[in-house]
């Protein structure tokens, strides 16, 4: 099939975008990314991108096509203008840039901002090709979670937002199955709305990988690691709040491997409370390196808020996790908590509970090294028949062969959508 990825973040950014481009390239797809310029998370422009931006117009056999857009920036008017120039850059400059090419179908990645569908919708209905829409990041209610907007009318409105994208897709793939109603409520009952959580990337294959040498092996004491985005959602206050009351133990140490928007405020923080002798931040490295720092951890850490929209989700770092076959820490409410304890894969405690965090780096410390193990396994097998990469992509597969065969009502609507955009 001839694809149209439409994502705001990709390569030389670490989302699962780029492993799934790969792997649909080397299924024998013709694939085009249409993209920004990558500046997340630090919210700058990549210096190696602004050198040599030619150098990044092409990834894995994938033509990736770029847009300007304003950078994130630190505060929250830099990031709204950050995902509306984005917007407008992709659906005028990308209609432009992508004049002459025919496509079968059209795959939207949305981890956030939902304004990444405008573009994909306009594409949709100039090249006649039907719309597959990744929601990992319910909007309008993770603005409202994480304090980013409080005002009712606009929240009113994103919400309209949402609905108008969502009306205009042919199939809507959900993250985790508790997003599946939210969906609806605003793509309307007739959406095609089909559960599609995300996997592990095949780097996190454990087997022949050294440990980093970016960090020094300590067998005295008890690693807990969190990697990832460094933001609002992650709770970092909580888990901040758990480090003090553990502080007193020299036998547990927290690596932070990772940054993003509350970088600066964390490291601030840890200088603060008196934490530098247990913490260590890392900062950014690429994820096909993350296997080899997982190698240093004895559990990791996945946290997010306690706010009703994050119990909806299954944090995108849970299945690496899980197939590093590393036991897990998690102060999580939810579907999220519920993928670990099913598996028997680590300890859990309610979003926010940073006593229930403590309590449980405790227990899991005082664990022999044969039931952690035992834990890891388990991750590994629920890896294996919940997230199985192969089983997810293969499945994806299907869906769009379906959607460019079987047009849907959806699909019919599309000359109204071209006479609108023509107007």
């Amino acid at each position: 099939m001839r694809l149209l990825v439409v994502t705001q973040y990709f390569w030389p950014e670490n989302f699962r975008i780029n492993d799934l481009v790969a792997e649909l390239v080397g299924r024998g797809h013709h694939v085009t990314v249409l993209t920004g310029h990558p500046n997340y998370p630090a919210g700058e422009f990549f210096s190696e991108f602004l050198e040599a931006p030619e150098n990044f117009n092409q990834y894995a056999g994938a033509d990736v096509v770029r847009v300007r857009h304003t950078a994130r920036g630190k505060g929250g008017v830099r990031l709204m203008l950050n995902y509306l120039t984005f917007a407008l850059s992709a659906t005028c400059g990308g209609l432009w840039k992508l004049r002459g090419r025919d496509f079968d179908a059209v795959f939207c990645y949305e981890p956030s901002p939902i304004t990444v569908g405008l573009p994909a919708a306009a594409l949709r209905a100039v090249k006649k090709a039907p719309l597959a829409f990744w929601v990992l990041d319910l909007w309008p209610e993770t603005l409202h979670a994480i304090g980013v907007v409080k005002s009712p009318a606009i929240l009113s409105a994103v919400g309209k937002l949402v609905s108008f994208i969502y009306k205009r897709c042919d199939l809507i793939l959900a993250q985790s199955r508790a997003f599946v109603p939210n969906i609806v409520k605003y793509a309307g009952s007739s959406a095609r709305v089909e559960y599609f959580p995300s996997w592990a990337e095949s780097v996190f294959d454990m087997a022949g990988v050294a440990p980093a040498v970016e960090m020094q092996s300590d067998t005295s004491t008890f690693t807990v690691m969190f990697a990832g985005n460094v933001g609002d959602a992650q709770d970092f206050p909580a888990i901040l709040a758990a480090a003090e009351m553990l502080k007193g133990n020299r036998a547990i140490r927290w690596v932070i491997v990772g940054d993003g928007r509350l970088s600066g405020w964390l490291a601030e923080q840890v200088v603060a409370r008196g934490l530098s002798e247990c913490f260590i931040l890392l900062g950014r490295y690429p994820v096909e390196r993350m296997s080899s720092f997982f190698k240093h951890a004895d559990a990791l850490l996945v946290s997010l808020k306690d706010e009703p929209i994050f119990s909806m989700t299954i944090p995108g770092k849970l299945q690496s996790y899980l197939a590093a076959g590393i036991p897990l820490l998690a102060m999580l409410n939810g579907e999220g908590a519920d993928v670990v304890r099913q598996a028997r894969a680590g300890l859990t405690c309610g979003a926010g509970d940073h006593e229930g965090l403590a309590n449980a780096v405790l227990a899991m410390a005082s664990m022999t090294p044969s039931e952690r193990s035992a834990m890891g396994k388990n991750g590994l097998e629920a890896s294996a028949a919940q997230f199985s990469r192969e089983g997810l992509i293969s499945q994806l597969e299907q869906w769009l062969a379906e959607i460019q065969s079987h047009p849907s009502a959806t699909q019919q609507r599309l000359k109204n959508d071209n006479a609108c955009y023509r107007k």
